[in-house]
């Protein structure tokens, strides 16, 4: 056969021949499914609901609100000299954005195996477009977060931004990554094994209580000091409570424990994306 009467095609689809591979040329290419994605994780969410978008406000103040009776209330838990709403809210809002990630990334793909068995699209697509969406849901809290701040600041209460402010950001994209790198190991693993779709639920519970959201590192630090390798080894803690410290000024921060996460971030998102990319050749085989 002869090169002019070689058939000619706009895309050829192959399977991925290296383990660590991104391939975002790709997913750039489907931007228009990104954005359906999104769309669609909006809209859906609080489809036929009454307050529609305004759960996105009322679901970390009433989380808020029930910390401070429970554990500011009853439990007595020191807020290290900070209005109890300006310190839960802030450990709530990086906590809720990086468990979030963490919970749509690892449902990838038991979640969407009708979709994946019938239509070919860079799977990607679904853990990114979820990360980008919760971003919404983050900025709308962060809104929140700046006007409560506001109100507390203007009643004499003694918090200011730090320089380490414009570290925010980075925290937002380092809650990002540790929630895709661990979602997509998760929802890799459970397409052979269902039960640690139950078991990861129950971890993901218990992990806040290890994470300094309801209560100061320095707390910790002061009066269970035998356990603070737990609370150190958490790559959120050090997210956490540089958030707290950049917009109030009161928090403990260090660059190593930074830099620890920030490396523990880079290498769970390196595992993830190999045992994804393992996963996705076989998939259909496996459910």
């Amino acid at each position: 056969m002869t090169d002019s009467n070689k058939e000619h095609w706009d895309l050829v689809i192959k399977p991925q021949s290296k383990l660590f591979t991104l391939n975002l040329k790709e997913v750039w290419t489907y931007r228009d499914l990104v954005q359906m994605y999104i769309r669609r994780d909006i809209v859906t969410m609080y489809k036929q609901t009454i307050l529609g978008p305004l759960w996105f406000v009322i679901q970390p103040l009433f989380t808020s609100i029930l910390f401070m009776f429970v554990f500011g209330g009853v439990a007595q838990i020191s807020t290290d000299g900070l209005p109890q709403m300006l310190f839960y809210l802030s450990g709530i809002l990086t906590w809720t954005y990086f468990a979030d990630c963490l919970n749509k990334s690892s449902g990838t793909f038991s979640s969407n195996a009708g979709v994946f068995s019938k239509v070919y699209f860079p799977r990607l697509v679904v853990p990114i477009s979820s990360i980008i969406s919760n971003l919404v849901k983050l900025g709308i809290q962060l809104l929140l977060f700046l006007g409560i701040y506001l109100y507390f600041y203007l009643n004499g209460a003694k918090v200011h931004f730090t320089e380490y402010i414009f570290l925010f950001p980075v925290l937002i994209m380092m809650s990002a990554g540790l929630g895709f790198g661990i979602g997509i190991i998760v929802s890799s693993l459970t397409t052979k094994y269902r039960d640690l779709a139950i078991l990861f639920t129950f971890i993901v519970q218990l992990w806040m209580y290890v994470t300094p959201v309801i209560y100061p590192l320095s707390i910790m630090e002061e009066n269970y000091a035998k356990y603070m390798w737990i609370i150190q080894l958490n790559p959120m803690t050090s997210i956490v409570e540089t958030t707290r410290y950049a917009f109030m000024g009161v928090g403990t921060f260090t660059w190593a424990s930074l830099l620890y996460s920030f490396v523990f971030t880079v290498v769970i998102m390196l595992i993830g994306i190999i045992t994804f990319n393992k996963i996705e050749r076989r998939f259909i085989d496996i459910v």
